[in-house]
């Protein structure tokens, strides 16, 4: 990639063209981040590279503007080592070309550094927002990182049709209505807008699910609706209720609660008990919202809670939400930062990205003091339209929400440090059960689902010394129109070929790395391994392919095929009767065995083939269920969105679309006659 400024680049420069074999790895949100690496740098190198970078440094440095920006730091492989930003670049980029005082994590950058590359900014607050931004994108090693790509869950009440509808809302705000949270979990989303349901009888059916209703659905039957679609309740009275909603997700619980306490009286004193009755569980759902909101506060009623803890070199942060005087969860993230960063530059890194992509409240509360605390707060601001204030507390019911977050940080990063040192015990138990020469940090589990030849697709997942990497999950679109319907050797033998074609293409091994691999046990091949410890493997130090036999010579002859060797391949049987505990396994070079029935290493081993087959299970029904409600509208050229929704609301379905004349295509707003006449000649090809 040419060293131009990122702002010139277009929207897919970093797009690394594997979204087709990509796949969520779980619908609900992970607790924590994705770390991949251990947070151990190794510090040696030689002072004659510091000495060379500072050179580089200096070259650039010499034609630098006084003015704010955003600096880079490339290695000799063009990958990014650093995103900083300064209010002067000009003296902050010189403080790297002092070539004295510094600590070992920037002498290292330094003494890697190849290039660098610029961007000025009108002001630091821009050039802030720009360095979280760019750090998101590029991942830098030297950096704190976030690595958490899931957006947070909202609840959205609309505003842009007759009947307000209520749903669960992820990513861009395009949509015109109030938005609510964010949420820790998907789940707590859920079950809020199921007692919303009951509590206020909105609608959650899509709106042309809503426009095509000629009589109440089951929703209605059983009291989660009120039946706007087919005019059940008046249009004033469905309105008053979506405000009395609005009114409830933005805090004034108890004054909606109290109305409808009166309400239910004035029904009971009139003898109208069965319209008391449906008040009465109305005030029971909004009760319940509140009951499982754990601890609320009384004096906060927006809020973010950020608290950090360190241990053995690693840190925690836990986030809290608060909004509406009422806790709406929280989560842990695990960022990587190097040990040598003080926990206030950790922090004010780490909640610079995490508002890289939402709004931040009106007040953040942290537990250590924020580095450039102003600056940060300026930049919040600047994207929303009130002041963002962040501020540690020191007394208070604020500092006890920030006492309360510290402790569970303090005691997830303990879980997660007991994690990993069980897992570590594990790989190195399957290592020697595997004849490996030395413990493995990334295992790759391959495995296909289809039915019957259809919708086939082959799954991999990734195992490391921190539990699933689900960030390195892939899934593969079997494509070969050569294969025998149901073919499990000739998918797996695609799916490896695929894989590892890929993988040669972008980090080549050289025949010394290959040779000295050998079949016992697989080096990462990377070249950047040897330089930065951290990294974690692109290549796998081993490959388990569910299945017997036959499987492992397929997988075999891919990689032969492929020019790779040095790889080690296990194959994994299930045993008679596809029993868990009588699994068969085979390597290369060695007869068939067995562990013993209570190995923990038989059970590691069988998560990780069971973790492959729900993954490649899971992507199969996704493929089968959008072949399923395919619109044949998808397959015409010059068909967007757009054209489409105009065509569906006009005729109502895709039937009535095909039996529309030339001419009643043409009438449809929206379409012109270039497009209706693609539409008719689609489906009225072969007349």
């Amino acid at each position: 990639m040419s060293r131009r400024a990122l702002t010139d680049l277009p929207p897919d420069t970093f797009d690394d063209g594997r979204d087709a074999e990509r796949e969520d790895a779980a619908d609900e949100p992970e607790i924590g981040l994705s770390v991949d690496e251990s947070p151990e740098i190794d510090f040696d190198f030689e002072p004659g590279a510091v000495q060379a970078g500072t050179e580089v440094i200096r070259r650039f440095w010499s034609t630098l503007p006084s003015s704010p920006g955003v600096y880079r730091m490339f290695d000799h492989r063009g990958d990014v080592l650093y995103v900083g930003k300064a209010k002067n670049l000009k003296a902050r980029v010189g403080s790297y070309a002092r070539g004295q005082a510094h600590s070992n994590r920037i002498a290292r950058m330094i003494s890697q550094t190849a290039a660098m590359e610029f961007v000025t900014t009108a002001t630091e607050t821009e050039a802030l927002l720009l360095e979280a931004n760019l750090i998101k994108q590029l991942k830098p090693r030297f950096n704190v990182l976030m690595r958490d790509d899931k957006s947070f869950p909202y609840i959205l009440v609309t505003e842009d049709g007759p009947a307000p509808q209520i749903v669960k809302h992820r990513g861009a705000r395009r949509r015109k209505g109030n938005y609510y949270g964010p949420f820790a979990s998907v789940w707590a989303v859920n079950r809020t807008v199921n007692a919303l349901q009951r509590a206020f009888l909105l609608r959650t059916c899509t709106d042309s699910y809503y426009e095509n209703r000629t009589r109440p659905c089951l929703l209605f039957q059983i009291k989660r609706c009120s039946g706007p679609c087919t005019g059940e309740i008046a249009t004033q009275d469905y309105a008053a209720m979506a405000d009395s909603a609005r009114a409830f997700l933005a805090g004034k619980s108890n004054a909606v609660k109290d109305r409808m306490r009166t309400e239910m009286q004035a029904a009971s004193e009139a003898m109208e008990f069965e319209r008391a009755a449906r008040f009465r569980d109305r005030i029971a759902a909004l009760s319940a919202i509140q009951g499982v909101q754990g601890v609320n506060t009384q004096g906060v009623e927006e809020a973010d809670v950020f608290a950090l803890d360190e241990q053995a070199g690693q840190f925690c942060i836990e986030v809290f939400f608060f909004r509406n005087f009422q806790n709406w969860g929280n989560r842990a993230y695990f960022p990587k930062a190097d040990r040598t960063m003080s926990p206030d530059e950790v922090l004010g890194s780490f909640i610079g990205q995490f508002y890289d992509d939402k709004p931040a409240p009106r007040t953040v509360l942290t537990s250590h003091l924020v580095e450039d605390a102003e600056l940060v707060a300026a930049a919040l601001s600047s994207r929303v339209e009130y002041r963002v204030e962040i501020h540690r507390p020191s007394r208070g019911e604020r500092k006890n929400l920030v006492d309360y977050a510290q402790r569970n940080a303090k005691e997830a990063l303990a879980r997660r440090l007991a994690d990993t040192a069980s897992q570590g015990k594990l790989l190195t138990a399957l290592g020697q059960a595997f004849g490996l020469d030395r413990t493995p940090r990334r295992i790759e589990v391959y495995d296909n689902s289809h039915i019957s030849g259809t919708n086939a697709v082959g799954g991999m997942i990734v195992a490391g010394p921190t539990g699933f990497m689900k960030t390195h999950y892939r899934t593969f679109n079997i494509k070969s129109e050569e294969l025998t319907p149901g073919d499990d050797y000739g998918m797996m033998r695609e799916v490896l070929q695929r894989r590892f074609k890929r993988l040669v293409k972008e980090v080549p091994r050289t025949p010394q790395e290959a040779t000295a691999s050998g079949e016992g046990g697989a080096q990462d091949p990377a070249p950047a391994a040897a330089e930065d410890s951290e990294a974690f493997p692109a290549w796998p130090d081993l490959v388990l392919v569910d299945g017997g036999m036959g499987q492992l010579d397929a997988a075999r002859a891919a990689l032969d095929e492929v020019g790779v060797s040095g790889v080690p391949l296990v194959g994994v049987a299930k045993g008679r009767d596809r029993d868990a505990g009588r699994e068969t396994f085979f390597v290369p070079g060695r007869p068939a065995f067995k562990l013993p029935p209570r190995d923990p290493t038989l059970y590691f081993v069988q998560r990780l083939r069971d973790e492959a087959h729900r993954f490649a299970i899971g992507s199969h029904r996704a493929k089968r269920k959008r072949e399923m409600v395919k619109n044949p509208l998808d397959e015409i050229a010059g068909i967007g969105p757009s054209r489409k929704r105009a065509l569906l609301h006009h005729f109502g379905t895709v039937k009535a679309i095909e039996r529309a004349a030339f001419e009643d295509l043409a009438k449809t707003p929206g379409v012109n006659a270039a497009t209706a006449r693609a539409v008719y000649d689609f489906f009225h090809a072969g007349a």
